[in-house]
């Protein structure tokens, strides 16, 4: 018995935390590779290791044949019944004990090096199993080191990497310092698994308050959409199955318990939790809170809602620098463009005054507007909109006149616009000037650059309240949910909202 061999295996399968039949089939192979240096490459060579004693066998085997045409794999008849007896046979195998002793310096040496490699190998692949199946969990390590922003977090068997694009940029991280991240990805490379971390992604967040709340570990509450601006504020959106069940006050917890306890992780980043609904209307209103939402106007074809608040509410609405306008937008999903109530009015009342109808369109007669009618096209808008191969088809229209009429329609519905935008800018500083509107509501109201408008609610082009086949319009709206922690109310900040009549197309 071999203690010294069984004592290093067993010291192997306590380092890497490997099954030992991995480390003796790496100990096998090492042998065969050992065995072959010294035979040549094209041996036939067996190795055994017995777990139990330690015993290690190396074993060239050969193939008896009459004409040996490869000395290497083969051997002769005569040959092979003076070494093992007459009882051999034309087509046996035969085989004999090569001394490990024989082998020499260097092939004892390649031996190691196939071990180590192979250990090297299975610990790798164990490495990338255990932690593939860890993905979009948290796990907790310590920051080993810094480099040009990215932190190197040390989980115990391997190194994880935590990239500044996945970090909370108002957190500062040591060396030394325990850190809990979420595992987004695991990458299986040459080099071994890299294990990519986050604390800025929204699932982590998710996964915070599934720690937290019993309630979404046993599934009756589920949290169905998450916003984060990491480090600053977040909201998250909460359905219950059991009617029985409060899914805000679960998340928020015993005098805002849970929800602290999420905050004090991600350093201090605010929190509101909101009810969700099926119903975009319900939704998007609770998503603004704690501003109370007086409307909501959506269009549904390009997914965008228009909201409109009273004076008073726009600061909230909008949130510090844009926060809450914007986090709502990615909450639900529709591009969000808020408005004064006041100001809503005003160009409700100005488009109605400048509507056009088909027949007043330029080179539109009343016998090519009663064929559009008979289609369903019954302003301009909608025949803007409408797919040019289906007007063509229309009696008395070619694809030429199509093109033409479509032109026409863009071009007066741009004219429209400007009118309308011309018209309501005029008015309101007209009220400014007579006092009745506050200058710096007028201010906040003023439109931002594109890139900033973009940038504000998610959206890439301003909406249009009045587009769109389709729209549906909310009624006075719901106040903000009363039942959020008190902690969690936001302050009226001043923000400028986006302008969504600034290119609004007029239907007619």
């Amino acid at each position: 018995m071999d203690h010294n061999v069984i004592q290093a295996l067993q010291a192997i399968v306590r380092e890497k935390h490997l099954d030992q039949s991995i480390i003796i089939e790496s100990l096998e192979a090492g042998l065969q590779s050992a065995a072959k240096k010294k035979l040549g490459a094209e041996a036939n060579v067996v190795a055994s290791v017995d777990p139990q004693t330690g015993e290690m066998l190396v074993e060239q085997v050969k193939t008896v044949v009459a004409e040996v045409e490869d000395a290497g794999l083969q051997i002769s008849l005569e040959e092979a019944q003076l070494e093992f007896g007459d009882e051999v046979e034309i087509g046996d195998e035969v085989r004999w004990d090569l001394p490990l002793e024989q082998f020499g310096r260097n092939a004892i040496l390649v031996a190691k090096q196939i071990l180590v490699q192979k250990v090297r190998e299975a610990e790798r692949a164990q490495i990338f199993e255990e932690y593939k199946d860890k993905v979009n969990t948290i796990i907790e390590g310590k920051v080993q080191q810094l480099e040009r922003g990215n932190a190197l977090v040390n989980l115990g068997r391997v190194e994880a990497l935590l990239p500044h694009r996945e970090q909370i940029r108002t957190e500062p991280l040591r060396q030394g310092s325990a850190v809990r991240a979420f595992i987004i990805e695991v990458l299986d490379n040459a080099k071994g698994p890299q294990i990519i971390l986050s604390r800025s992604h929204p699932e982590f967040l998710k996964a915070l308050f599934a720690q937290e709340v019993p309630e979404i570990q046993e599934g009756i509450v589920e949290i169905k959409a998450v916003a984060r601006e990491p480090g600053t504020r977040s909201k998250i959106a909460v359905v219950s199955r059991d009617d029985r069940v409060d899914p805000i006050g679960s998340c928020v917890g015993m005098k805002g318990s849970r929800v602290q306890a999420v905050t004090h992780e991600l350093k201090g980043e605010r929190v509101d939790i909101v009810l969700w609904s099926p119903d975009p209307l319900q939704l998007i209103s609770r998503a603004l809170s704690p501003a109370e939402v007086s409307q909501v106007i959506l269009n549904e074809t390009r997914g965008e809602a228009t909201v409109v608040v009273t004076e008073d509410q726009l600061s909230k609405a909008i949130g510090k620098e844009g926060k809450n306008v914007r986090l709502a937008a990615k909450l639900t999903g529709w591009k969000i463009d808020l408005i004064s109530s006041r100001e809503y009015s005003i160009r409700q009342r100005v488009a109605e005054d400048v509507a056009m109808t088909l027949e007043e369109m330029s080179g539109m007669t009343p016998e090519l507007a009663a064929a559009l009618r008979e289609v369903g096209i019954e302003t301009i808008g909608a025949l803007a909109r409408i797919d040019q191969e289906a007007l063509s088809g229309v009696e008395g229209i070619g694809p030429e006149r199509a093109a033409e009429l479509q032109r026409t329609a863009l071009a007066t519905l741009d004219e429209l616009e400007r009118v309308i935008e011309e018209t309501v800018q005029a008015e309101l500083n007209r009220e400014v000037g007579a006092g009745l509107l506050d200058e710096s509501m007028l201010e906040a109201a003023a439109p931002e650059s594109e890139e900033a408008l973009a940038a504000s609610t998610g959206a890439e082009a301003p909406a249009n309240p009045f587009s769109g086949f389709e729209e549906k319009v909310s009624g006075e709206g719901e106040p903000a949910d009363e039942d959020a922690a008190p902690d969690e109310a936001a302050e009226p900040d001043e923000a400028k909202p986006r302008d969504p009549f600034a290119d609004s197309g007029l239907d007619g």
